[in-house]
């Protein structure tokens, strides 16, 4: 196979309102909300650094100052921390600051997913990146990521994620028409939807977070008009990659059966922070006994 340029940027959209997380989100950023004890933009920006992605473009908006400082240094705290002799406290702090070199730029007007993705063209400029949403946490023991990158770097062309999801549910994902490859985990995209009725989905594919995009979707959405919602959707711009190749690639999806943690929905938050604190090494066993005792107590 082709062997296609080395990809090693990655942009997350950050602009959102978080409004699902109101009252909480009034003031604070969703995406800095704990997952047990870091922000969820961290894990996320730790999964495209696992991948090689060292560059790394947040799209944000207006409050979102704290993402910023988040990964920025702070020498007051870490001076104070040094003179206590708190290493492991300081290990904590500096490490959001070193994980990788960080871009901002701003959307400004909501205009959707892909018009986020289309603020990112300056940076990105003629190179495949991938895109991450905050929302979709990835286990870091099931590095989806790394696959979609390797798949792209083999095949060319967009990768997008899919999981298969209950045919009930599938009106809540975009949603990808299908044909299989060589390889079981990797299926050709020949076309996709936003959000189908149940009864119109071509699968129960549903795309998840994660996204390895070749540059002419640029082009594609600078020409796509506003869809779903009144917003410019990236579905709508991949859906044209799908059916044409001489644009920009093929799209292919890599079909991710491992762990997920959807904080986008304040249910599945508490979840993912129930999950994750149990799979603790220094939280896990006292939280789980606890966590046995309270069920059995409640039942």
């Amino acid at each position: 196979m082709t062997q296609h340029p080395r990809i090693s940027k990655a942009v997350i959209p950050a602009a959102g309102l978080g409004t699902r997380f109101l009252p909480a989100t009034k003031a604070t950023p969703k995406e800095m909300l704990p997952v047990v004890d870091k922000p969820a933009i961290q894990y996320v920006v730790e999964e495209a650094v696992a991948a090689g992605l060292d560059d790394v473009l947040m799209v944000t908006g207006r409050n979102k100052r704290p993402l910023e400082d988040h990964f920025d240094r702070n020498y007051e705290l870490e001076s104070a921390l040094q003179k206590k002799g708190d290493a492991s406290r300081l290990a904590k702090v500096q490490e959001s600051s070193d994980l990788a070199t960080m871009h901002y730029v701003r959307q400004g007007d909501p205009k959707g997913l892909g018009h986020a993705v289309l603020c990112a063209a300056p940076h990105v400029g003629d190179e495949p990146f991938a895109v991450l949403l905050g929302d979709d946490l990835i286990d870091p023991r099931d590095p989806l990521l790394q696959r979609m990158v390797e798949v792209q770097e083999q095949r060319g062309g967009s990768v997008v994620a899919l999981m298969e999801v209950a045919p009930e549910q599938i009106h809540l994902y975009g949603c990808a028409a299908v044909e299989t490859t060589e390889d079981s985990d990797v299926v050709q995209v020949s076309g996709l939807v936003e959000k189908p009725d149940p009864a119109d989905a071509p699968s129960n594919y549903a795309i998840i977070g994660r996204y390895v995009l070749d540059p002419h979707i640029f082009e594609i959405l600078r020409r796509t008009e506003p869809g779903r919602g009144g917003e410019i959707q990236l579905t709508d711009a991949l859906q044209q990659l799908a059916e044409d190749e001489k644009i920009g690639g093929p799209v292919h999806g890599v079909v991710f059966k491992g762990r997920r943690y959807d904080t986008g929905d304040r249910g599945d938050y508490l979840r993912a922070i129930v999950r994750l604190a149990c799979e603790r090494e220094d939280l896990g066993p006292d939280f789980r006994t606890w966590l046995r005792s309270y069920v059995a107590e409640e039942m």
